[in-house]
């Protein structure tokens, strides 16, 4: 198919999803809507789940296959393919497609846990690999995305990586050691904001307020004070005391968080995600023999 220049793509490459859950859809999602890659240019495979698969093609127009012979055509021509198959099927998944790579295919791992030494090991060879800890924001162009890249890859793969993820949100690139903190930070952070919204939201009913009524406050306000960070450039600590005047109503409730010792479990909570993610890796080491 023959494009103008008006609605030629950033990424003119096919790009091949290995796997067809939440956040490969996210960025499907994401990158088909911001026009980052054609839908025909996308193809997606899962283990065995054809309905979800056909959901997929039906909602954003990608190609899809849960044909085997057909699978390995498509993962042995694929200039990128990325690892998106829960951690639990990786290490099996990755076994079987290592033999089918040629040395100039680009992986991109999404993969929580999975290091690039064990991915390179699983694999059987050292591919042009970018680990990757993606948010499902990306789905609408607000990510943030923590990327590692392997010894030795190649300007124009590191280039097609940070396109492919800047398209859909920001993008840090950091040592692989810190990836497991990102990863409790940005990777699972938005579950911690939902889940503060829904705690603000079920307060809002039991006060009186209607659902509808409770939501749109909450969300505007968790909204609203991202934005003032953003744009401001002032500290969240420097916005928090600008409202919180002496023995008044802001205060009260800061008091009860901190009775609930809210800063430290919020820190607890991040640095246990942190120590899952290296814990998944351990298990997903250790299913290298």
């Amino acid at each position: 198919m023959c494009h103008s220049p008006q609605n030629r793509p950033l990424i003119d490459k096919e790009i091949t999803f290995y796997g067809a859950g939440s956040m490969a859809e996210a960025i499907v999602r994401g990158l088909i809507s911001r026009s980052v890659v054609l839908p025909e240019h996308i193809t997606m495979l899962n283990r065995s789940n054809t309905d979800r698969l056909v959901e997929l093609s039906e909602r954003y127009g990608v190609r899809i296959s849960n044909n085997e012979p057909a699978k390995i055509e498509i993962l042995k021509s694929s200039p990128v393919i990325v690892l998106a198959m829960k951690p639990k099927d990786a290490a099996k998944a990755l076994k079987e497609l290592g033999p089918l790579l040629s040395a100039d295919q680009l992986i991109i791992s999404v993969i929580a846990g999975l290091s690039i030494y064990t991915t390179h090991t699983l694999l059987g060879n050292e591919q042009p690999l970018a680990r990757t800890m993606p948010n499902t924001s990306a789905s609408i162009g607000l990510g943030s995305t923590g990327i590692s890249f392997s010894k030795g890859i190649s300007d124009e793969h590191r280039q097609l990586v940070l396109t492919l993820f800047e398209a859909v949100g920001n993008v840090t690139v950091i040592e692989e050691e810190k990836m497991d903190i990102l990863t409790g930070i940005s990777g699972s952070g938005p579950a911690y904001f939902y889940y503060m919204m829904e705690a603000m939201t079920a307060a809002g009913i039991r006060g009186g307020l209607t659902p509808e009524q409770s939501h749109d406050l909450t969300l505007q306000t968790i909204l609203g004070a991202a934005r003032m960070v953003q744009q401001t450039g002032e500290s969240p600590a420097t916005l928090r005391a600008k409202i919180t005047s002496p023995n008044g109503s802001t205060q009260a409730a800061l008091e009860t968080l901190d009775q609930g010792d809210f800063f430290e479990t919020v820190i607890a909570a991040v640095n246990r995600c942190a120590e899952r993610s290296k814990e998944m890796g351990a298990m997903l080491k250790e299913q290298i023999s």
